[in-house]
């Protein structure tokens, strides 16, 4: 028998509960479950935290799987409930509070009728002396199947893709580190799987049949070390990255090394740093003889990684990041991901399409609206180290196309008119954009902001950055100013040649064209 996802009733007349559902691999699920047609209600302590993230199929209840009264309101007419909650991060014993937990929801599951519980934990030998983390996380499993008839555990070691905690450390860690040091446990062997991998086997649980508990150990094909994963991102990202392995660093001293160069905060560091000195690796072919899914390499679960993050951030609007931190006018040096931005706003008194005008005439002629012999001597150093220049002009004043170039940029996205997006083609320690948005204050005009986006490659791209970040400020400054002056001055039969003029005349994406 096998599953690949395939229930045996159709996904709209089953009712599933999802905890976990602010977390990682818990948002990516809810999207998937979502787009299935599942009927999916979400348990959380803060309701609230998932306003906005949900589709209005989705129910949100609140309940803590520490209060067990709190439960069963949420267990109602479930088939069946994904269980991806842990207290890795908690300040009190998360072993207890793992165990109580668990308890709590099995058994009020179990009194709901619930069918089946699936639940995420971690691959290591029970046999050996695993970290506090892995043993919670597999004793978990155990208090789960003590409680409740069928419970479906997956297994799985180091998760690859963009926004997991470990590849995030990765990504630090070789991003900012020509030369580490690195302790015994960037050597211990571990089985990764990609991000959508453990989605589809976690999908596919759904479509097991009624029966006995399991637990499946799933990972890709290929058995490796933190260090060569490291390794593997060095290659793919253009890096050469010096290794020398130390037999000391505790956890302790790791944890606090740890939280000097990556995202990750000591407490959880500690924990993650103790669990790796443990292999995790697949010592069972259950989950490939039940279930239909063969998951990929490492190579490739890192460039679909990488891919993933471009699309992305290509999606991503960063006046909405702004505006869920309270509209603040200028920001910089925040971290998306691998990419620092740096951005500001000004109001202007005009609607949208007037606003636009001076930003669809950017370059070429027009110039950049401050400092041009600064973009001038900018664009010469580019031709000194083989790069474009400002040789290339743009095709037309008045118009732009999708993938056209733009002196030393390329147009990566034109939405006239709220956005134009423009990818750097000069020479550069990592990747750049420079995006403007327009937006309607409906009675008070238009909100212009302007946004550059830098995707460092290396301890030099940081230093780039950080190296020229007082010339951005006093450059991007000058230049919003100047094309809120000139937006000002803009005419409407100006404005309105915008409609006729511009090709095409639905928005348009580099991929689309």
């Amino acid at each position: 028998m096998t599953a690949e996802g395939h229930a045996e009733l159709p996904p709209s007349n089953q009712r599933i509960l999802l905890t976990g559902a602010t977390g990682y691999i818990g948002g990516r699920l809810l999207s998937l479950l979502e787009a299935r047609g599942y009927r999916v209600r979400c348990l959380s302590r803060n309701p609230q935290a998932l306003a906005g993230r949900v589709r209005g199929t989705t129910d949100v209840v609140a309940g803590d799987v520490l209060d067990r009264d709190s439960l069963a309101k949420a267990l109602v007419g479930i088939d069946t409930a994904f269980y991806l909650v842990h207290s890795m991060g908690a300040d009190r014993d998360f072993e207890e509070q793992d165990r109580i937990a668990a308890e709590n929801f099995a058994q009020a599951a179990t009194a709901a009728k619930v069918r089946r519980i699936i639940y995420l934990g971690g691959l290591g030998n029970p046999d050996h002396k695993l970290s506090k983390h892995l043993r919670s996380r597999q004793e978990t499993g155990n208090v789960l199947r003590a409680h409740h008839p069928q419970v479906i555990e997956f297994r799985a070691s180091i998760v690859i893709g963009s926004g997991s905690l470990s590849f995030e450390m990765i990504r630090a860690l070789v991003e900012r580190l020509p030369v580490m040091i690195c302790p015994r446990w960037v050597q211990v062997q571990a089985q990764p799987i990609a991000i959508e991998d453990l989605l589809r086997y976690l999908l596919a649980a759904i479509a097991l049949p009624p029966g006995p508990s399991q637990v499946y150990e799933i990972g890709g094909p290929d058995q490796m070390s933190y260090g060569q994963i490291m390794h593997e991102y060095a290659r793919q990202r253009g890096l050469s990255r010096w290794m020398i392995p130390v037999p000391l660093l505790t956890p302790y001293l790791s944890s606090l090394w740890l939280g000097l160069v990556t995202p990750l905060y000591a407490r959880v560091g500690r924990k993650l740093v103790e669990s790796l000195r443990n292999p995790t690796l697949v010592s069972s072919n259950l989950a490939e003889a039940t279930f239909a899914i063969q998951p990929r390499s490492v190579p490739e679960a890192i460039r679909r990684a990488l891919l993933n993050e471009d699309q992305e951030a290509a999606e991503t609007r960063w006046s909405d990041a702004c505006s869920s931190a309270g509209e603040p006018q200028a920001w910089g040096g925040v971290r998306f991901g691998s990419r620092l931005v740096d951005s500001r706003t000004i109001k202007v008194g005009v609607p949208p399409q007037r606003a636009f005008t001076p930003i669809r005439r950017i370059g070429g002629r027009t110039g950049w609206y401050f400092a041009d012999w600064l973009w001038t001597l900018r664009g010469f150093l580019d031709l000194l180290v083989g790069g474009v220049g400002v040789r290339r002009g743009r095709r037309d004043p008045e118009t732009l196309r999708v993938g056209e170039p733009l002196d030393f940029w390329r147009v990566e996205l034109y939405e006239p008119p709220n956005r134009l997006r423009l990818q750097a083609e000069m020479k550069l320690p990592g990747r750049a954009w420079l995006e403007f948005e327009v937006q309607d204050n409906e009675m008070h005009g238009s909100t212009i902001r302007q946004t550059a986006i830098f995707d460092p490659v290396g301890l030099f791209g940081l230093v780039y950055w950080y190296g020229i970040y007082p010339l951005h400020q006093l450059v991007f400054s000058g230049m919003l100013r100047n094309l809120a002056r000139a937006a000002a001055g803009t005419d409407e039969a100006a404005a309105s040649q915008i409609d006729q003029a511009d090709e095409p005349k639905q928005p348009a994406s580099v991929s689309e064209v």
